[in-house]
């Protein structure tokens, strides 16, 4: 189904019309309810949308266009283990991987029939958790018998971008001998810079992919093998790497042992894999129970997701607004601006998680779609932001929306009271000053020089949503990542479009594997690339020639 061609499509685009003539300053004045009546509560989450750019009439336009869209139904095939990435024909559980003990969550395996996962997703768990006990304990020990002290996590994509995020926001329940390095860029400064002031005999390699055919991953892998081997031997590999993958065959061809060796399902993408076995690094990190928090912290946005009400559903209701901007709005991009220096990964891996999600140009029919999908996301942790790209935000030609994330209380109880009241006003001053700006006249009624006025005045009307919680625990960090998982499946089914997968990728990693060759063959090839494309391998390989000769 075309959606632009709905009913529901045609009045939330004729409300888009009147966007401009939207004044929040109006909007409040109108309704001294206004912050109550749009602030909702998930877990411990309290989100404020009564800064966005939108009316009663709005949200139930928004909330109509989802109901035809099938967004519950869809929401309950995915719960329920349906096969709803058609393009890979996989089922999208992983919301099965923070399910409570005894929950009957049942993949569809075609022939196979259906199978409850949610067993194997608890046995898989406990063995993680015993080895991340041995790894804290002490007791797992290396080939000289002695005990782990760093963790290098070896991945891409979801398989770095999760655990890594997590692994910064829980500073402060991490473990007291134990750290990690996560490393995915295949450019060897990021290795060997991982690697500089590491013993052999102390680290332990976590090697993430799910297929083990990752270039990049296994590229940073075999030489961190080389960097452990060349120092403690061929056997010291058992001792010292563990995989994370779907594939045994090849973890083994790699060396590693099968029994060192913690399965990923088909049935859970990379970018929502951080509460599955790619969070190997994490647990070590932080510890079982800690990790258990946060899968808690996921499962109870779940179960708001998939029963409450769509005009009292946040994830599904911000999601909307999304849409609303990106869509009618004509706005392409989003800030997520954390005022938590522990989030300073956060909006990196909201990048990859909406824009590799919801970055697509057909539906789900392969038909192309007519109207603009996938915002642009960006942005920095507060107060850093502030004194580089606000000034954009509040006095630019470019309306940006924005999510402010912000904790009453800090990350550590020692942290000095001060820097935290800092800290929370000025994130909740950049919701005012961006929503109600200040008018020529009130400058000028400050005794501003007349020529001055213009460049003193903010227009605000600039939306905005603020998430606010007590503190960042590990449950409250499992809430957030899935409220933005949640928000993202409400863009793609709005759009009809597939959220789960990710063909934009291949072309630029099919051509790196021959231009590879082509880069390093001993004899100039024979290049079927475009001009610009050849001119570069070309000019690639003389550079490396000079380089050689000098």
């Amino acid at each position: 189904m075309d959606i632009s061609t709905t009913s529901e499509w045609g009045r939330v685009s004729a409300l888009a019309e009147s966007f401009a003539d939207l004044d929040l300053r109006c909007l409040f004045a109108e309704d001294p309810g206004r912050a109550e009546r749009l602030t909702f509560r998930v877990g411990d989450l309290v989100v404020d949308l009564s800064k966005q750019r939108v009316t009663g009439e709005t949200v139930e336009a928004l909330v109509a266009l989802a109901d035809r869209a099938g967004l519950s139904q869809r929401v309950e095939a995915m719960m329920r283990g349906d096969r709803i990435n058609t393009t890979e024909d996989r089922a999208v559980l992983h919301t099965a991987l923070r399910a409570g003990q005894g929950a009957v969550i049942e993949v569809d395996e075609g022939s196979a029939g259906r199978t409850n996962v949610v067993g194997q997703v608890h046995d898989l768990r406990g063995r993680m958790a015993d080895f991340c006990a041995r790894v804290r304990d002490g007791d797992w020990l290396g080939c000289t018998g002695a005990p782990i002290d760093n963790v290098v996590n070896i991945g891409i994509g979801g398989s770095d971008l999760g655990p890594s995020l997590a692994y910064e926001a829980l500073a402060a329940y991490r473990h007291g001998r134990l750290r990690c390095r996560f490393v995915s860029n295949v450019d060897s400064h990021d290795l060997l810079g991982a690697l500089s002031d590491l013993d052999p005999a102390t680290t332990l390699f976590v090697v993430a992919s799910k297929t083990f055919t990752t270039s990049e991953t296994l590229t940073n892998a075999a030489t961190a093998r080389r960097w452990l081997t060349d120092a403690l031997g061929d056997g010291a590999v058992a001792r010292h790497f563990v995989a994370v993958s779907a594939d045994a065959a090849a973890v083994t061809e790699f060396g590693i042992d099968e029994a060192n060796m913690f399965e990923m399902w088909d049935w859970v993408g990379g970018r929502y894999s951080v509460d599955s076995a790619v969070g190997l690094s994490l647990m070590a990190a932080v510890g079982a129970e800690n990790f258990e928090e946060m899968l808690r912290g996921m499962c109870i946005v779940d179960r708001h997701f998939a029963s409450e009400p769509l005009h009292r559903n946040v994830a599904a209701l911000a999601g909307l607004i999304a849409v609303w901007y990106r869509t009618f709005c004509g706005l392409p991009t989003r800030a997520v601006l954390p005022y938590s220096q522990a989030l300073r990964r956060f909006t990196a891996y909201l990048q990859q998680l909406d824009m590799e999600s919801n970055g697509k140009r057909v539906r789900f029919d392969g038909e192309a779609v007519s109207y603009e999908t996938g915002p642009i996301l960006w942005g920095e942790p507060g107060t850093n932001g502030q004194h580089s790209f606000h000034q954009l935000l509040h006095q630019g030609t470019t309306v940006v929306p924005c999510d402010f994330i912000v904790f009453a209380d800090p990350d550590f109880s020692d942290a000095p009271a001060e820097h935290h009241r800092l800290l929370v006003a000025n994130c909740l001053a950049q919701t005012e000053a961006l929503a109600f700006g200040r008018s020529e006249a009130e400058v000028a009624a400050a005794g501003v020089d007349p020529g001055l006025v213009p460049h003193r005045t903010f227009p605000g009307n600039r939306p905005s949503t603020t998430i606010m919680a007590p503190r960042l625990t590990p449950s409250v960090l499992g809430q957030l990542i899935a409220l933005y998982e949640h928000q993202t499946l409400t863009q793609g089914v709005v759009w009809g479009i597939n959220s789960f997968d990710q063909w934009g990728v291949e072309l630029g990693k099919s051509l790196a594997t021959t231009i590879a060759d082509e880069l390093s063959t001993p004899t100039q090839p024979t290049l079927n690339h475009d001009p610009s494309t050849n001119a570069l391998i070309t000019r690639y390989r003389q550079l490396r020639s000079q380089r050689s000769v000098t």
